[in-house]
């Protein structure tokens, strides 16, 4: 299925869905309506982006999610999604918002990142992986629509540097379709599958110290260099992670003992 030729059904209301056309759009500081769209937010964050965030801002985990999030209902029921919070002032702005713009700017969640558009992905029925559309969206007090810009779909990607944060985040969409599958044997809401699911997503820094007591990286099968990257790097810890738990709760081949 092309970019171009999905069901409109599947379009979001009050977006469009870009294709291979360019489209425009150019946001600057001297445009009426600068940061205009960082104010009350209903921002979801994913894993990698809360990975980002927490880093840039040189808290930990644990701090960063007691801090600047609260929990919510997600696209299924059975598992918990993270919101940013946003400042407790009139405008309700986004915490991270400066006098001049973006404090965390090379760091921003994927949603800010992609904006305008909106990045959805769908699973193959052959299995043969994701396919991504992005759709347009249309907000009457943004300006950058009538700005000089002209991107094409991978030129925007290359411009906001949004390759990492979309790698991330298909492995993520892979690991939320198999928790809305229900896997945790009646557990209940907030058990301790869930609880332990939760941190290897969302508290990267409780995973290393879990993985480390573990001894987790010695249990699989894996080159030393890879073993060292996920020592070292966050993004390849919640990488081994995510593998890790389609393993242990799915029995999927994704690790090797």
């Amino acid at each position: 299925m092309s970019r171009d030729h999905i069901p409109a059904e599947l379009v979001p209301e009050g977006r469009t869905l870009v294709g291979d056309d360019p489209f425009r759009f150019h946001c600057h500081a001297g445009v009426s309506c600068f940061t205009r769209c960082c104010r009350q937010l209903e921002l979801f964050l994913y894993p990698y982006d809360v990975l980002r965030l927490k880093n840039v801002l040189g808290v930990t985990s644990d701090e960063f999610m007691r801090s600047y999030t609260r929990l919510a209902r997600g696209s299924h029921p059975f598992f918990l999604a993270v919101m940013l919070n946003m400042a407790d002032n009139a405008e309700r702005t986004c915490p991270f918002l400066g006098e001049k713009g973006c404090r965390v700017y090379r760091d921003r969640p994927s949603a800010c990142r992609t904006y305008p558009l909106e990045r959805a992905v769908e699973k193959r029925g052959d299995r043969s992986g994701l396919t991504a559309h992005y759709f347009m969206t249309h907000h009457a007090y943004c300006l950058g629509h009538d700005e000089d810009g002209e991107f094409t779909l991978s030129r925007w990607e290359r411009d906001q540097q949004l390759h990492a944060f979309n790698v991330m985040n298909d492995l993520w969409a892979e690991v939320d379709a198999f928790f809305a599958t229900n896997p945790w044997q009646g557990e209940g809401a907030a058990g301790p599958r869930q609880q332990l699911a939760f941190m290897v997503c969302y508290n990267v820094d409780g995973f290393r110290a879990y993985a480390a007591r573990h001894d987790l990286l010695r249990k699989y099968r894996m080159a030393r260099a890879e073993r060292r990257r996920i020592e070292r790097d966050d993004a390849e810890l919640l990488k081994f992670g995510f593998s890790w738990l389609l393993h242990v709760l799915g029995d999927r081949p994704t690790l090797a003992l």
